[in-house]
């Protein structure tokens, strides 16, 4: 039995009750040292692992529409570049990054016709896969290897020797190599490091959805505007809302990041500690979580996205320009704008 495919079923215990996760330890290169990897699209998540694999020692090769604004980006930074299909032919491993709703079409047309068997298509998120925008042939590996984080941070965390954990999976292992790649892919771009757990595609874009909605974006988002709104309408100073509800979030996110829910509490003042374990619930309160539970079952039902794709099929990038004009205008923006410009410019 090779050396990783031991790694990968001695870390969890015999009734798998426990995630199965790698360190950088576990986990070898050799699976895909001799490899290309077209990375289709060059975004920042794009862009970030296409360069950390790059500097990993492995063959890239960055695929791109004729027309695409990032080649000239692409070039700069070393990669070889050419049109999708090309890179497609080429590539044994074809690394889809561009954005969900443009997956499928761009699969259809500049992917699955050049696919060779034995070849493996990668992603980074499970949308596509799970839903079935993409079908893929049955004779080719399905991975994904999923950073917890923005590519700007993939990209910064390697270059200073660390890097952002992912989850990974295999949907379809033709080879019988799939977990090999996927996890060298992984220590590739820096992910073994901090360490990455298995998952499967279904969980991966389900609880991605989910969070993004609920807290990351949608909830975090709504809340902070309605408690800036609430203190302007009680005749508090704008700027002293926006400390409140918008500023300070950043240095509680990080307590809570770096020391859990328990270790912020236990480094904020008393009074804080007090009010907001008496009140949060309040905040948060069971028809809050009756609303987040709707949320949680539209994405698994499906109606989540077959709203997303609707909307983005007959407005394309136009879809978010009504919400982002409404946020944009809102006076928690304006605030913030002109506060940060004060405390942050440079000298």
């Amino acid at each position: 039995m090779r050396a990783v495919e031991k790694a990968i079923f001695t870390n969890t215990d015999e009734n798998n009750k426990h995630p199965k996760y790698w360190k950088d330890k576990d986990v070898l290169l050799e699976p895909i040292l001799n490899k290309t990897i077209a990375v289709i699209g060059y975004g920042i998540q794009g862009r970030a692992q296409a360069c950390n694999l790059k500097d990993s020692g492995i063959n890239v090769i960055v695929g791109l529409h004729k027309e695409s604004k990032s080649k000239e980006l692409a070039v700069n930074d070393g990669q070889k570049v050419m049109e999708v299909c090309q890179a497609t032919k080429q590539a044994h491993i074809i690394h889809i990054l561009v954005p969900d709703m443009e997956q499928g079409r761009i699969y259809k047309n500049d992917i699955e016709p050049y696919l060779s068997e034995n070849a493996a298509i990668c992603f980074s998120h499970g949308a596509a896969i799970h839903w079935k925008w993409i079908i893929p042939p049955s004779n080719v590996d399905v991975i994904m290897v999923a950073p917890k984080g923005p590519g700007q941070k993939v990209r910064e965390l390697f270059k200073e020797g660390f890097g952002i954990p992912s989850l990974v999976a295999v949907y379809q292992n033709h080879s019988h190599t799939a977990w090999d790649k996927v996890l060298a892919i992984s220590k590739g771009i820096g992910s073994t490091r901090p360490g990455v757990i298995k998952t499967d595609f279904k969980e991966e874009v389900e609880t991605d959805w989910f969070g993004e909605q609920v807290i990351l974006c949608g909830g975090v988002q709504s809340m902070i505007v309605n408690a800036f709104e609430i203190l302007i309408e009680s005749g508090y100073q704008p700027e002293v809302a926006y400390f409140e509800c918008l500023h300070e979030l950043k240095l509680i996110i990080d307590l809570i990041y770096n020391s859990g829910l328990t270790g912020m509490y236990n480094r904020v003042s008393e009074t804080a500690r007090y009010g907001g374990i008496t009140r949060g619930e309040r905040i948060i309160d069971k028809n809050s979580i009756n609303n987040m539970k709707k949320i949680l079952n539209e994405i698994q039902s499906g109606q989540f996205a077959k709203e997303w794709i609707e909307i983005y099929e007959k407005e394309k990038k136009q879809s978010f320009q009504k919400f982002m004009q409404k946020i944009e205008n809102h006076r928690i923006e304006k605030i913030g704008k002109d506060l940060r410009e004060i405390m942050y410019r440079k000298k």
